[in-house]
């Protein structure tokens, strides 16, 4: 009985945070206009009745720290990337290697591996393009030549890291 107690505890607690959130985000978004807050604690409910179902309280253990870190990480590297793409499009002397690498994703599918497969996208040169039949991501690169699937590796530990997998 005493862990049924526990789960209601985390689940209450859970949901008063993502709430907090999603307030404070519409706060943000409707510059804290008082006629906006009928909308806004239907749209708060919703989106932490949604969140809750998507990603159940306890599927992950975030830290702060890492997650601020894994942020700005994918700044940087959205910028770069960024930089990159655009640099190789008006610079046509630059060769393009264009091709698919397969890169087995350690991840179970769900909430995990999709948003790792979103935050791949923001690698420099590299797009995913779906999943073979054994489940690896199939990622289209600008330069098959770089070492796509050792930096994929890389991003995928500072996830897990992040989210507090094992």
């Amino acid at each position: 009985m005493r862990n049924v107690g526990a789960q209601e505890s985390a689940l209450f607690s859970g949901s008063i945070a993502r709430a907090a959130a999603f307030l404070l985000l519409w706060l943000i978004i409707s510059g804290a206009d008082p006629a906006g807050l009928p909308a806004g604690a239907v749209a708060i409910g919703a989106a932490t009745w949604t969140s809750l179902r998507l990603l159940p309280v306890g599927a992950w253990r975030f830290s702060p720290f890492r997650l601020t870190t894994l942020a700005l990480h994918y700044l940087r590297q959205s910028v770069v990337a960024g930089v990159q793409v655009g640099w190789l499009a008006i610079n046509p002397r630059l060769p393009l290697r264009l091709g698919f690498v397969t890169y087995p994703v350690q991840l179970a599918p769900g909430a995990a591996r999709n948003t790792f497969s979103t935050l791949s996208s923001l690698l420099p040169g590299t797009l995913p393009a779906g999943s073979d039949e054994r489940g690896a991501l199939i990622i289209h690169c600008l330069d098959i030549g770089e070492p796509i699937a050792a930096q994929l590796r890389t991003e995928e530990a500072l996830l897990v890291r992040a989210v507090g997998g094992d």
